[in-house]
Parts: C-alpha cells; sequence; structure tokens
C-alpha cells in the first residue's frame, strides 16, 4: 500500500484578483508546490481536485471561465489524476475512491483550500473509509469568517479547524516536517497505521 498527495481546489479564484481571496493563498499553494516536487521525485500517486460550482447564483469556481483553473503553481502534469467535484467533500460524487483502490493507497496527504470547508470535509470522508489521513496545515489555506456579528480571522479558523481534525481524524504537519521525512524513504510514510 502506498501514499498519495491529494491537492484540492488550489485554483485561481482564491489568488489576488479573484472572485474570492483567501489570506495567505499564494504562501500556502509554493507549500503545496513543494510538496508536489518530492511526491513527483518519488513517483508517488498525485491528485487533483478542482472544483466545479453548479449552484444557481454561484460567484466563483464558475465552468469555463480563468477562475476555475487550477493555478500555475501546481498545474497538473499530463499523467496527473484530475477530479472535477461539485460538493466540498472530494469523495461525494466522484471517481476519487475508486482511483485509490485501484493505485492501492491507504494514506492520503491533503493540502489546498479552503480548511474550514473541502479540506476539512475531505479529511474526515477519508478518515470513515478506512485513510490515514495526513493534513498539511501551512500548505492550506482559509478567509476570513463572520459569526453572529462578529468575524473571526483566517488564522483563527484555520488553526481551529486543524485543532479540530487532530484529535482523531487527521495527523497535522507542516510541509517541511513532511519533507525531512521523504529524505530517507522511497515510499514515503507507508508506515503501519
Amino acid at each position: 500500500m502506498k501514499t498519495a498527495l491529494l491537492i484540492i481546489d488550489i485554483q485561481n479564484d482564491y489568488f489576488p484578483g479573484g472572485s474570492n481571496e483567501l489570506v495567505n493563498s499564494v504562501e500556502a499553494s509554493l507549500k503545496a508546490k513543494d510538496l508536489l516536487k518530492h511526491f513527483r521525485q518519488r513517483g508517488l500517486p498525485v491528485i487533483h481536485v478542482c472544483h466545479l460550482s453548479v449552484r444557481p447564483g454561484s460567484t466563483y469556481f464558475i465552468p469555463g471561465t480563468k477562475g476555475a483553473e487550477i493555478h500555475a503553481n501546481v498545474q497538473p502534469l499530463q499523467n496527473e489524476k484530475v477530479i472535477t467535484k461539485n460538493y466540498p467533500n472530494s469523495f461525494r460524487e466522484t471517481d476519487l475512491q475508486n482511483y485509490l483502490q485501484d493505485e492501492q493507497v491507504d494514506h492520503l496527504v491533503i493540502s489546498g483550500m479552503m480548511s474550514h470547508m473541502c479540506i476539512d470535509s475531505t479529511a474526515r470522508a477519508g478518515k470513515d473509509l478506512g485513510y490515514r489521513i495526513t493534513v498539511v496545515e501551512d500548505a492550506c489555506a482559509t478567509k476570513d469568517l463572520a459569526f453572529q456579528e462578529k468575524m473571526i480571522p483566517a488564522q483563527e479558523v484555520h488553526e481551529s479547524f486543524m485543532a479540530g481534525l487532530s484529535y482523531y481524524y487527521a495527523e497535522i504537519k507542516t510541509s517541511s516536517e513532511l519533507i525531512e521525512q521523504f529524505k530517507d524513504f522511497k515510499n514515503v510514510l507507508a508506515t503501519a497505521k
């Protein structure tokens, strides 16, 4: 069994000038780019997830727009799997589960956007399906959220969701911690649960 990198929704609309700019999207994408490089060097599976919004009145990730395209920092190679989704959970109504089974993947390393939405829902769904989950927290980004007339800064949103996932659903790592583990292992992190 082996590890795969899942890069979720690192798309142009989340970047400066996009329709739904996140806090630290550029920085997070560069950390994801570093992970991508290491997975490619080791010949490990890479899966890109691209969200297309089909909800009436949606303002970003509109099919056929530049904003919906995967950002240049993590552009897929021709031989890398790209999954299109319409819901926060990357497993819902996609072929992700079948692909992971075909590739004999048992461990998902997750990066992408947004921490409080698609990262959270995919990590929880993956754990429920029996996968070992690692979320690379500095390769994820989110935005400020409003709740009961209070503005919650993106950093607090991000940290709260990472804390919630870390109890049961995922191991939380930084990109540098994860890359350090790559150095001595061909099939990084393919260890016993």
